[in-house]
């Protein structure tokens, strides 16, 4: 019913810096580990409704410009490769983690307005699960199953680095192997959208 390729995308993508992961970060650092843990529902929320609403847009629009999803497939795999380059340059530039108060109506609005859902409606989340509804529950229940896990590992990463307890645990040597695994992820990404035109 599901892919290991979806499974793996969904991981690295949620894995890698962004809007949201920097401000649960940033409440690792301010608040500890124990305190963030009321901001995971609001990502989950957040993704749940926007990958939901751009799924069904871009399903409703695709019957009659079937184009659509390999073309978005193609942008989307343009943007992990930018959101790549953009990670491997950046991972000697030291992270303003110092915000202010995190709190979950802003990281609500900040996973809502996250590029990553249009990338995972678009891409990640097969075709099949905006047309069928075993499908799409399957797919969307395993996405939201994973973004605890990897929403506690953002907080636990602030409370880490604050601390500067893992020598081997920095921001340079996470960056970078975020990169190179969003690139390898991108080819099979435009591969399967150039298969599909």
């Amino acid at each position: 019913m599901f892919s290991w390729l979806f499974i793996s995308l969904v991981i690295t993508i949620l894995l890698t810096p962004g809007p949201t992961n920097t401000l649960l970060a940033s409440s690792g650092i301010e608040t500890g580990v124990k305190k963030s843990l009321k901001l995971i529902p609001a990502e989950v929320i957040g993704y749940f409704i926007a990958i939901t609403v751009w799924g069904v847009l871009i399903d409703s629009i695709a019957e009659s410009l079937p184009i659509l999803p390999p073309v978005l497939k193609l942008c989307s795999a343009a943007y992990i490769i930018y959101l790549a380059f953009k990670l491997w340059k950046t991972s000697t530039v030291d992270a303003d983690l110092n915000q202010p108060s995190i709190t979950a109506k802003s990281l609500f609005c900040a996973t809502m307005l996250n590029p990553k859902a249009l990338l995972f409606a678009s891409a990640v989340f097969p075709i099949a699960a905006w047309s069928s509804l075993q499908s799409y529950t399957v797919h969307m229940g395993l996405f939201l199953c994973l973004i605890t896990p990897i929403a506690l590992f953002w907080i636990f990463i602030g409370s880490v680095l604050v601390a500067n307890r893992i020598s081997w645990l920095n921001q340079k040597n996470l960056q970078r192997t975020a990169s190179l695994v969003l690139v390898s992820f991108s080819i099979p990404l435009s591969y399967s959208a150039v298969m599909s035109m």
